[in-house]
C-alpha cells in the first residue's frame, strides 16, 4: 500500500497536478495536529469532568466541538463508553467511516475487508488477536456507523489514575482504545 501511494504521488507530482509540499502539509496536519491527540483530550476531559462526560453521552458532536474539534468526517459524533461488563468496538462494514478530526488518519487495517467482516462476525476473536482479552461475561457491542455518523469509544479509565490532570490522562489514551481495539495504557 505504501509503495502504491508513493507511486501515485510521484506520477501526480510529475504531471504537476499535486504540490509535494501540500501533500506533506496535509499528512503533517493529520498526523501531528488533528490526530488521535484530539480524541485523547476528549477522553481525558470525560474522565476528569463528570459533567462533560454526561454531555458527551447526550450530544457528542457539541461536546467535542466545544473543545475545538470538528469538521472533516467528524460533523456528527456519538460517544460510546466502555464500562464494567461492556466493551465497544467500532467497525464500518461498507466503507471506512472514521472521525478524522478526532482520531486522525484511519489505520490501514481499519479499512481492510478482513477486519471489517471479522469484527462483526466474531468480535471477541478480533479483540483477542490484538491483545484485548475480555472476561466471558463482558458484552461486546459492535457499532457500524451509517454514512452521516462517526463514533468514538471512551475506554475505561485505568485504576491508579485518580488525581491525574487532563494532560497526563490524555497521554495514556491511544487511537486503538478510541476504536475499541485496545485499552488505555496504564502509565504514560
Amino acid at each position: 500500500m505504501a509503495a502504491r501511494t508513493r507511486a501515485i504521488e510521484t506520477i501526480l507530482v510529475g504531471k504537476g497536478l499535486v504540490d509535494p509540499a501540500a501533500v506533506d502539509a496535509l499528512i503533517d496536519t493529520y498526523e501531528t495536529r488533528v490526530g488521535p491527540r484530539n480524541g485523547a483530550r476528549v477522553v481525558a476531559k470525560a474522565w476528569a469532568d463528570p459533567a462533560f462526560a454526561e454531555w458527551l453521552r447526550r450530544d457528542a458532536t457539541a461536546a467535542i466541538a466545544s473543545l475545538g474539534y470538528a469538521g472533516r468526517q467528524g460533523e456528527h459524533m456519538q460517544a460510546v463508553f466502555n464500562e464494567n461488563g461492556v466493551h465497544n468496538l467500532i467497525v464500518c462494514t461498507l466503507c471506512s467511516c472514521y472521525p478524522w478530526s478526532v482520531l486522525g488518519l484511519p489505520p490501514v487495517w481499519y479499512k481492510s475487508p478482513p477486519y471489517r467482516s471479522r469484527a462483526v462476525i466474531d468480535p471477541r476473536d478480533v479483540l483477542a488477536d490484538v491483545g484485548v482479552t475480555l472476561p466471558v461475561d463482558t458484552k461486546v457491542r459492535v457499532w457500524d456507523p451509517p454514512a452521516e455518523l462517526r463514533y468514538i469509544v471512551v475506554p475505561e479509565r485505568p485504576p491508579g489514575t485518580g488525581g491525574w490532570d487532563e494532560e497526563r490522562l490524555a497521554e495514556i489514551v491511544t487511537r486503538d482504545s478510541m476504536i475499541g481495539t485496545g485499552r488505555a495504557r496504564t502509565a504514560p
